[in-house]
């Protein structure tokens, strides 16, 4: 079970500047982050490519910051055991990319992994209930996965406040994330449904230092 004191931000690396990666993932650290999202996108389940378990092994080798693993792509089974080898703390797999989702949601926890369920903007949770008892954590997604810099798809805050309501009532324990144009100006909104987890990219990344302190500020001290 994955075990908060308060709400979290983790940046989506896919919206830093690659030139300078490592310095980039560092600085948002330095600034506030809790975790690194790490969004990986295989150009078939998504319209991109990203990158694979190597930037995971290579960012923990160099710093032991959580790893929060986010499968963008088509049978996610396939890439597993190279995320565990790489010491990922948590995979995260899309309801719609797999027919066999608790199998490899058990295979993850198995591993020693935190396991996520995944849904797209237009996945309803109605069609993950079965994984609620199962899972470490749910990400909503509000935007179309697969580019950084979208603008939010609103509609979603419905179902984060669905799935903290399901949580409530039947005693769940796992945790919701968002991920999806998510910046200052929405971020409360997302908090006050239940979001415990903010993915944040290009709202995050295309801030100076004293913006992202302010940022990561705006979710850590929630109450």
């Amino acid at each position: 079970m994955l075990d908060l004191d308060h709400r979290l931000l983790s940046p989506s690396i896919l919206s830093a500047d690659f030139y300078n990666l490592g310095t980039e993932a560092e600085n948002a650290l330095h600034c506030g982050a809790n975790w690194l999202h790490i969004d990986v996108m295989d150009g078939h389940f998504v319209p991109q490519l990203s990158f694979g378990s190597k930037i995971v092994a290579d960012i923990k080798r160099h710093n032991k910051c959580f790893c929060d693993c986010h499968l963008m792509v088509t049978n996610p089974e396939d890439l597993i055991d190279a995320f565990v080898a790489a010491k990922a703390d948590l995979i995260n797999i899309h309801a719609e990319a797999t027919y066999h989702g608790d199998r490899y949601i058990n295979r993850i926890k198995d591993a020693g992994c935190f396991a996520g369920i995944t849904i797209n903007p237009t996945t309803p949770v109605s069609s993950i209930i079965h994984y609620l008892p199962l899972v470490d954590m749910v990400l909503v997604m509000s935007v179309n996965p697969g580019f950084s810099g979208q603008k939010c798809i609103t509609y979603n805050f419905d179902k984060i406040r669905e799935l903290d309501n399901i949580r409530k009532d039947k005693g769940y324990s796992y945790k919701i994330e968002i991920d999806g144009g998510i910046t200052m100006h929405n971020v409360q909104t997302v908090l006050d449904a239940g979001c415990d987890i903010v993915v944040a990219g290009s709202g995050f990344f295309g801030l100076d230092n004293d913006g992202k302190r302010q940022f990561a500020d705006m979710i850590h001290n929630y109450k």
